[in-house]
């Protein structure tokens, strides 16, 4: 009898020290899950955000020490050419203006350029002046005007000028440069012939009036 209670004592003993232990555990960690959320909002700025400020239209260097003093850096992601802006100003933003972001966030600038953008002119020569514009344009030229001329085949172009001056495939171009483009229109007609009779006469007819003419 003294045993089984000797027993039963122990096993409560075990199963009340059990139950703190786990508590224990449970309570360690809680407090450790909880250090840990909030170290990770400290390291992230967990709450704390800044506004993008707006630099479109100012100087490069301008919107650089701008975003500095407003705690983000700037990254230059392109230039493109805008004849109706100030070369070297800002023409876009990523993010955009208004944008909460963490502070030290890149902000990237598309600048405009200090001068147009240059291309190759690929090969227009003897193709179709609707594939010739297709090939331009495909390289950035779009400033193309048609001029016809007189060739063996219509509908082909046989030459192109720009400011001037005849170009070939290769000719480093601006991107605005106008480009004049020579389309065949076909060979010339032949001219009537003309005799005493008036104009629109044949030739077979003339050559007969001339033979007449001999007798």
């Amino acid at each position: 009898m003294e045993n089984h209670k000797s027993t039963s004592a122990f096993g409560g003993y075990f199963t009340k020290k059990l139950l703190i232990n786990l508590c224990i555990m449970a309570a360690i960690g809680f407090i450790l899950i909880w250090i840990a959320l909030m170290w990770l909002d400290i390291w992230t700025d967990h709450g704390k955000y800044a506004v993008v400020p707006d630099l479109k239209g100012l100087n490069y260097y301008e919107a650089c020490d701008r975003l500095k003093t407003e705690g983000f850096t700037a990254e230059l992601n392109d230039s493109v050419y805008d004849s109706s802006s100030k070369p070297g100003t800002v023409l876009d933003q990523a993010p955009q203006t208004g944008a909460k972001v963490k502070y030290g966030r890149e902000i990237y600038l598309t600048i405009n350029a200090f001068s147009p953008k240059t291309v190759k002119l690929p090969q227009i020569i003897d193709v179709s002046e609707r594939q010739a514009r297709a090939l331009l344009q495909g390289v950035g030229l779009n400033n193309i005007s048609v001029v016809s001329v007189e060739s063996d085949y219509k509908g082909l172009v046989v030459g192109a000028r720009s400011g001037g001056r005849r170009i070939a495939a290769g000719t480093r171009l601006s991107v605005s440069a106008p480009i004049i483009l020579e389309v065949g229109s076909g060979p010339a007609e032949p001219e009537p012939v003309i005799t005493e009779e008036g104009p629109g006469t044949s030739e077979e007819e003339a050559e007969e009036a001339v033979f007449n003419l001999d007798f």
